[in-house]
């Protein structure tokens, strides 16, 4: 089993790709392009919204950032670890917007495995009085470290995700709840998932 694991590794799969390793490189970045194009596109359109909404808030944007702590649930040896997530929403006077995140999966490691994921994608949300729930759906990249460091590997990874956010004062939210369902389909060893909750604040700086 060792010596497939390193055949695999000189094979260059641990870069996440399977046949092809360029093409299948370029089809990540293209990707990742495409997804920030469609990001992009859809706070534009919000914002051109906005103009024929209220002429006062014609275009305007709002950018928050905020931190959770994560509870995850690693499908690759079914492990339970805990990590920090950081994050940057930009939104239009629509529902859409768009969200960057980077998430370090780092505490109660075995064998020294971790994760950390890089994303970017649409938001959509919807304000009730206080409270404001939201979907997601975000591309980009994670960087897995296999057991005692024999290995490290980036993959394509995928995820689909919602929460609810609490309107605590004029800048300040509370991130109630935010759940993920992460796929990487390029693992090494076939398709893996991981599950995230999390919960923390999100503050409002322009």
């Amino acid at each position: 089993m060792l010596l497939n694991f390193r055949k695999r590794r000189r094979e260059g799969r641990f870069l996440g790709w399977r046949s092809g390793g360029n093409e299948c490189l370029l089809f990540r970045i293209q990707g990742v392009f495409a997804c920030a194009t469609l990001a992009f596109w859809l706070v534009i359109s919000g914002a051109a919204h906005g103009q024929v909404v209220a002429a006062g808030d014609a275009g305007k944007l709002t950018i928050t950032a905020g931190a959770t702590g994560t509870g995850a649930y690693l499908q690759y040896g079914e492990r339970k670890m805990a990590g920090v997530t950081g994050f940057v929403d930009l939104d239009a006077r629509s529902p859409f917007g768009v969200e960057l995140e980077g998430r370090w999966i780092e505490w109660n490691q075995t064998a020294n495995v971790h994760a950390e994921t890089y994303s970017i994608g649409p938001r959509y949300h919807k304000n009730f009085g206080k409270l404001q729930p939201y979907a997601k759906g975000l591309l980009g990249f994670g960087d897995f470290n296999f057991p005692y460091n024999l290995a490290t590997g980036r993959y394509l990874m995928v995820t689909a995700g919602g929460g609810l956010d609490y309107h605590l004062t004029r800048r300040i939210y509370l991130r109630a709840v935010d759940v993920e369902y992460q796929s990487w389909p390029q693992f090494t060893y076939g398709a893996m998932s991981t599950l995230s909750v999390s919960t923390g604040f999100r503050v409002r700086v322009f």
